[in-house]
C-alpha cells in the first residue's frame, strides 16, 4: 500500500463560552498566528457544537460565538489567510463524528480524564454528547485531514485518541486514508496561572475577576489586575531555580517572558533583583501595548456583528470544500450506497 502523502494541514479550535483570557491568548491564539501563513494550511474553527454539551443559553451562546471570532481576528488571525468558521455551519463535522462513535471503543472513552472532571460524581447525570465528544473532537480534526495540531497538557490525551481512531479506521478497511496527526506543543507560558493563585490555572470560571486578564478589558483594568496580583515579599532571582517555590513569581515572570517573546531566563538576567514594586509597573506597561490593541478592536467588530457572521459564512464554505469530499471518500470507504467515488 503506498503511503499517503497529506497536505501540511493545522487544525484548532476553542469553545465559545465567553470570557477569553490571557490564558487563551498566550496558551493558544498568538500560537495559531504564529502559524498562519507558513508552512501550513490553517483552519481554526468556534467549536459550538462542543459547547452544548452542558446546557447553553441561546443568546448568550451565539453572543459568545461571536465575540470568540472577534477574539481570533484581533488577536492577527486573518480570514484570507486563515479559514475561520462555527462548527454547526460545516455539517461534515458531526457526520464523520458519527463513524468514529462506531470505530472508537467504549475503553478508550472511559479513560477520557476531561470527562471524568467534567462529570464528576454526577456521571449518570452528564449528556451522552459529553461522554462522546473525543469522537467529535477527532473528527473536527480528521475531517480535513489535518497534519498537525497546536496542543496543551489538558489536550494531549485527545490527540492520541484521534491517533487511535485514525490508525483503527486505516486498518479496518485496509486503507491508508486519515493521517496520524502530530501534535505541535506549545511554549513558554502555554499554562498561565491565576493572578490570585500561582498554582492554579487561569480561567474564566474562577468567580474573582481579579484572577484573570480578560481580552475585552481595557488598558486601565489590565494595568489595576497586574498591580495587585498576588506576589511574596522577596526580591525577583536572576535565575529560574530561585522561582521554584514561588508560584505567583514564576506566573507574573512567564508572562512577561511570553508577551516580551524572551524565555524566563533571559527576563531574569535583565530584572533579577528587582522588588515587586518595580516589576510590577514594567508588566503592567508591556501587557497594555499588547493587549490593549486586542481589546479595542474586539470592541469595534462585536459592533459589527453582520461583518462577523458574514467572516464565518464565507469560512464555512472554504471549509466544506474541504470537508465534503473527504466525508464522500469515508463514506465510500465505508460501504454507504451512494456515496461518491472521488
Amino acid at each position: 500500500m503506498t503511503e499517503t502523502q497529506f497536505t501540511p494541514r493545522v487544525f484548532s479550535g476553542a469553545q465559545p463560552s465567553g470570557n477569553l483570557h490571557l490564558g487563551n491568548y498566550l496558551g493558544a491564539l498568538r500560537n495559531w498566528v504564529g502559524m498562519q501563513g507558513a508552512d501550513y494550511e490553517t483552519i481554526y474553527c468556534m467549536v459550538d457544537l462542543h459547547a452544548i454539551t452542558v446546557w447553553q443559553d441561546p443568546s448568550e451562546l451565539r453572543k459568545a460565538t461571536r465575540e470568540l471570532c472577534a477574539g481570533y481576528i484581533a488577536s492577527g488571525l486573518d480570514p484570507d489567510k486563515s479559514i475561520l468558521f462555527n462548527q454547526s455551519q460545516v455539517p461534515e463535522h458531526a457526520q464523520l463524528a458519527w463513524i468514529f462513535n462506531c470505530v472508537a471503543r467504549m475503553g478508550w472513552m472511559q479513560r477520557m480524564t476531561q470527562f471524568k472532571d467534567k462529570a464528576g460524581k454526577n456521571a449518570q447525570n452528564a449528556s451522552l454528547g459529553l461522554f462522546a465528544y473525543p469522537a467529535l473532537m477527532a473528527a473536527d480534526i480528521l475531517i480535513y485531514h489535518a497534519t498537525h495540531v497546536p496542543v496543551g497538557d489538558d489536550q494531549k490525551q485527545h490527540l492520541e485518541l484521534t491517533r487511535d481512531i485514525a490508525t483503527k479506521f486505516n486498518h479496518d478497511f485496509g486503507v491508508d486514508f486519515f493521517p496520524l496527526t502530530e501534535p505541535v506543543i506549545q511554549g513558554v507560558a502555554a499554562r498561565v496561572m491565576s493572578l490570585r493563585d500561582g498554582s492554579k490555572k487561569m480561567s474564566k470560571s474562577d468567580p474573582s475577576d481579579m484572577s484573570r486578564i480578560n481580552m475585552t478589558d481595557d488598558a486601565d483594568t489590565i494595568s489595576k489586575k497586574i498591580r495587585k496580583a498576588k506576589t511574596d515579599p522577596e526580591a525577583l532571582p536572576s535565575e529560574t531555580d530561585g522561582l521554584e517555590d514561588r508560584p505567583e513569581a514564576r506566573n507574573l515572570v512567564n508572562i512577561y517572558a511570553a508577551l516580551s517573546d524572551q524565555s524566563a531566563e533571559q527576563v531574569l538576567a535583565e530584572v533579577g533583583g528587582k522588588q515587586f514594586g518595580e516589576f510590577k509597573p514594567m508588566l503592567a506597561d508591556l501587557a497594555v501595548s499588547k493587549l490593549s490593541p486586542i481589546s479595542t478592536e474586539m470592541a469595534r467588530l462585536m459592533g459589527e456583528e453582520a461583518e462577523i457572521d458574514r467572516i464565518l459564512a464565507r469560512g464555512a464554505e472554504k471549509a466544506r470544500a474541504i470537508a465534503t469530499p473527504i466525508l464522500q471518500q469515508t463514506y465510500e470507504i465505508v460501504g454507504m450506497v451512494g456515496a461518491k467515488q472521488v
